[in-house]
Formats: structure tokens, C-alpha cells, sequence
């Protein structure tokens, strides 16, 4: 039980880590992330995306604010695969969409069965 405890913390810590610490890398302004902004022509949204992020993930941190959170945390990844599937790129955000999806099921079981808490 202890053991299952200790993953699930491990997959909700980055599930909220990996979206704050790409946006406080787009706020500085790593070179690597604004070069692949550029390549996908969202550079000028740049302080735009890594404040979305960092705010999405806070929310989905917080149990109270979790579902809202994982709706837009979700959304936004799900909008990053589609720009990165048309542009031909690798799928960098499959790997922390996958997470907030693991997330929330570890966290609140009830949030995928409608009508349901």
C-alpha cells in the first residue's frame, strides 16, 4: 500500500512540475524552447503560454480547483500535440499529457464518470 502511495505522489508532483517548469522556461526565455516557438510561429505568445501553464498547472496542484485544472491542463497539451502532429515535429507534450491524465485518476477516480462527485 505504502508502495502505491509513493507512485502516485511521484506522477502527481510531475504532472504539475513538468507544465510550471516549462513555463517558467518560457517566461526566461530558454533558447531551445524559443527556438521551437519559432518554429511553430507562437514565439510573440511566448510569456502568454508560460503563464497559462504555470497558472493551469496551480490550479490542478489544488484539490479544490483539481477538475478545472485538469481541463485546461489537458486542453492546452491536447492544442500542443495538434500544433506539433501538423507542424511534423516530435510529440513533446504526450509525455506530460499523459501524466495530468494519470494524475487525476490516481487523485479523484470520479472525475472521468459523469454525474458522479
Amino acid at each position: 500500500m505504502k508502495l502505491n502511495r509513493i507512485i502516485s505522489l511521484i506522477i502527481i508532483v510531475l504532472a504539475v512540475g513538468m507544465p510550471a517548469l516549462s513555463g517558467i522556461m518560457k517566461i526566461i526565455g530558454n533558447p531551445n524552447g524559443t527556438k521551437l516557438l519559432e518554429a511553430f510561429g507562437v514565439a510573440s505568445y511566448r510569456i502568454e503560454l508560460g503563464l497559462s501553464e504555470i497558472v493551469f498547472a496551480a490550479l490542478f496542484a489544488f484539490p479544490k480547483t483539481m477538475k478545472i485544472g485538469f481541463i485546461l491542463l489537458a486542453s492546452y497539451f491536447a492544442g500542443a500535440m495538434a500544433t506539433e502532429l501538423s507542424h511534423h515535429a516530435a510529440l513533446y507534450s504526450l509525455i506530460p499529457l499523459v501524466l495530468i491524465w494519470l494524475a487525476a485518476l490516481l487523485r479523484n477516480k470520479f472525475i472521468f464518470l459523469p454525474g458522479i462527485n
